[in-house]
């Protein structure tokens, strides 16, 4: 899998017209506008990656795979609008299944702090309503280009956020944010399916095919006995998300490296484990479009 960049696409007047459509009428009408621009992604934007996943992970058709690229690329549009509407807080509500919320509030009663870690699929910032109820310090760490522009539009509509961000850096500092929240029993989350070039990897099998994943949070979570719960939030109806925490684990950190490795590829196949299940179940709504798998990467090397 090739690193990410950090950086994603969208444009800033897109934001823009997109909070004013939500101010001034309602989430179906936003929708509608987002075909439009999900089309217009459809037809003029780089594919390769979001079809490889389809055509060569889920074995879908041809048809059907050009059909899937553009509901993601709806999805993904209604997502962020999603992601918006809560964060700027929207006239727009939305309802939530919490599954696996007692596994969480198990960890916040016990005082230990914890690591969340999701994936980029569904939306989990719209999840974060489940945070909010947990009542607990919590620290989301993000790659700050990849949000800083939207950051800037919900700053200059007044809004203030109300958890700590950890700005992933390419000095690795954030590593060491984290590490403070965890002395602090506090609760980090983070997404544990993009990683940035230098960072530690560890090579697995995922969905079928090798994948490269970041190996440093669960390290740190290891090396602290901090509990940790993989966790995801998929959207299935226009407004209504549904949420999954699994059982809360410790694992051991064994003083032997050889030892240390093969702990760390355990808690890496769980979280795995844990993702190919939401992955299988909602396949439309993974929302990574560069080179993940070994197999691609090599494909395009070649080409």
């Amino acid at each position: 899998m090739a690193s990410w960049s950090g950086k994603s696409r969208g444009g800033r007047f897109g934001y823009i017209f997109f909070i004013y459509l939500l101010k001034k009428t309602n989430i179906k009408i936003v929708y509608f506008f987002i075909r439009f621009v999900a089309f217009y992604f459809f037809i003029f934007s780089d594919k390769k990656s979001i079809k490889f996943y389809f055509r060569n992970i889920h074995k879908y058709s041809k048809y059907k795979t050009l059909i899937s690229i553009y509901k993601n690329y709806y999805l993904l549009g209604q997502v962020l609008v999603d992601k918006i509407s809560v964060l700027s807080g929207g006239k727009n509500s939305f309802t939530y299944n919490f599954e696996g919320e007692e596994f969480l509030r198990t960890m916040v009663d016990s005082k230990t702090g914890g690591l969340l870690i999701g994936a980029h699929i569904g939306n989990w910032e719209v999840a974060g309503q489940l945070l909010k109820r947990l009542e607990a310090k919590v620290n989301i760490v993000m790659y700050e280009a990849e949000h800083e522009r939207i950051k800037e539009l919900l700053k200059n509509n007044n809004v203030v956020s109300q958890a700590n961000i950890i700005p992933i850096k390419n000095d690795f500092s954030h590593l060491f944010k984290i590490q403070e929240a965890f002395s602090k029993k506090e609760i980090v989350v983070m997404h544990g399916d993009r990683f940035l070039e230098g960072t530690n990897t560890i090579e697995l099998n995922f969905m079928g095919k090798i994948a490269q994943f970041p190996t440093g949070p669960l390290y740190l979570a290891s090396k602290n006995s901090i509990p940790v719960s993989y966790v995801y939030a998929v959207k299935e109806t226009s407004k209504h998300y549904h949420f999954f925490a699994t059982e809360i684990k410790i694992y051991p950190y064994p003083a032997n490296i050889k030892k240390r490795k093969e702990k760390l590829e355990a808690m890496l196949k769980d979280y795995i484990y844990s993702l190919e299940k939401v992955v299988e179940k909602y396949p439309l709504q993974w929302f990574n479009y560069y080179p993940f798998w070994q197999e691609e990467k090599e494909n395009k090397l070649h080409n």
